[in-house]
């Protein structure tokens, strides 16, 4: 599962080289050499926590701008339940929604409102009998690119049901073109409002999807500014929202599990903390659950990058526009209780992207994991990132392939030097 176009960038003009970033970066994907951080892309999932980290602001995200669809003759938008709660005195989600059309938007599609389909689908599917126990949300792109990378035994735990996003995109488009049959799909753009970079990342490298039905996607800290000022004219907003208490509680850690009317289920947010979790289950060593839900940002996705305010005063917020809510405006068809319609599952297989510095060939790759044990032993194992590695066990990798030396250690090269000291 490659990502071709990334989210996540470098300035390099920025990076001062500290160890900030190397050492949280949850997949290993960032080294510092010749004096600044460099990312690899083929371990980079997006997360943005480096973006999070960085004292000097040398990562970014990277997003798409409303101008740069301009040329399309229906632009759809799709809006996170977080941006909801960027928004202070906030009573009535038709003013944010009737806003977005003053913005130039030619229609609104919330995605809470796909929360809350793909919510009812979801209790449905857990009903199956032999189901791979506990189920994880894919919800999240940046834990379902971790579990592929990092914990690949367990992409066969994720909920093949497709994300929000993808669902509200696809609702949409049909929508479009049943209220406006003289539009064909290539007039419609649908554009989603990111609180993430992982989320803009799905967007062009789609999961579990052979192609998103998402044009592009919009930072919500770009959006935010837009729609706050187009919000002051907004007099008679008009009846748009279609979204519930449980479509809201998605922007939250926790929105998505406790919805499913299940004692058995287990959230947690922080990337550090969710493979503190996925460790767990990986051992076995976490049982009874019938749902795990993994929010990469703190608090869910309030807690995004992209978003512009406190996560803590935007659940605050939420929580207060919730009471004006029903339950759920979303209903599906009364089926067989375990019924999932196909055009809700996913498309494609999630793939295995396991990375390893070791070679495929065994007998090479067991010689390989010799001399990195090896190595590893002479090292400090203090991890403490001052040679551009994120740890001690990586250095001894990244010798092995040619990649560093151990000099590249400080305590090991101040070894050295005080030897050659001595022996002078």
């Amino acid at each position: 599962m490659s990502i071709k176009k990334h989210s996540v960038t470098l300035d390099v003009s920025r990076c001062k080289g500290c160890t900030n970033c190397i050492k949280r970066c949850p997949t290993e994907a960032i080294r510092v050499r010749d004096g600044h951080a460099t990312i690899k892309e083929d371990k980079c999932i997006d997360c943005g926590e480096c973006i999070r980290l960085c004292p000097y602001q040398a990562k970014k995200a990277i997003f798409d701008s409303l101008d740069d669809f301009a040329g399309y003759k229906y632009k759809i938008a799709l809006p996170a339940p977080a941006f909801y709660g960027q928004f202070e005195e906030l009573d009535d989600i038709d003013e944010i929604l009737t806003a977005l059309l003053e913005c130039g938007f030619d229609a609104v599609v919330e995605v809470s409102r796909a929360a809350e389909i793909v919510t009812e689908y979801t209790r449905r599917y857990l009903k199956r009998e032999g189901l791979p126990k506990p189920i994880i949300s894919s919800a999240c792109p940046a834990i379902v690119r971790l579990i592929s990378l990092r914990f690949s035994y367990l992409t066969e735990n994720l909920l093949p049901l497709m994300p929000p996003i993808e669902y509200a995109a696809r609702l949409a488009r049909k929508e479009a073109m049943r209220d406006h049959p003289e539009l064909t799909d290539s007039d419609i753009c649908v554009l989603f409002i990111s609180p993430c970079p992982a989320k803009v990342s799905y967007i062009k490298n789609p999961i579990g999807v052979t192609k998103s039905a998402v044009n592009g996607a919009l930072a919500v800290s770009d959006m935010y500014f837009k729609t706050r000022a187009k919000r002051k004219e907004v007099k008679n907003p008009l009846p748009l929202s279609k979204t519930g208490i449980i479509g809201l509680n998605w922007a939250g850690t926790g929105g998505e599990a406790t919805s499913l009317f299940s004692d058995k289920y287990l959230a947690a947010d922080g990337i550090e903390n969710c493979i503190k979790v996925l460790d767990q289950i990986d051992s076995g060593t976490i049982h009874n659950l019938d749902f795990v839900e993994l929010n990469a940002c703190n608090g869910g996705c309030v807690g995004g990058t992209l978003n512009v305010e406190n996560p803590y005063i935007a659940k605050a917020r939420l929580r207060s526009l919730r009471k004006y809510l029903p339950v759920s405006r979303n209903r599906v068809a009364d089926d067989t209780e375990d019924f999932v319609p196909s055009d809700i599952m996913l498309d494609k297989e999630i793939e295995d992207s396991y990375s390893s510095s070791i070679s495929t060939d065994r007998a090479t790759a067991i010689r390989q994991m010799t001399a990195v044990e090896e190595i590893y032993k002479r090292l400090p194992k203090i991890d403490c990132g001052s040679c551009g590695a994120p740890n001690c066990h990586a250095l001894a990798e990244y010798i092995i392939k040619g990649e560093a030396d151990e000099t590249d250690c400080l305590i090991k090269l101040r070894d050295i030097y005080s030897a050659h000291e001595s022996d002078d």
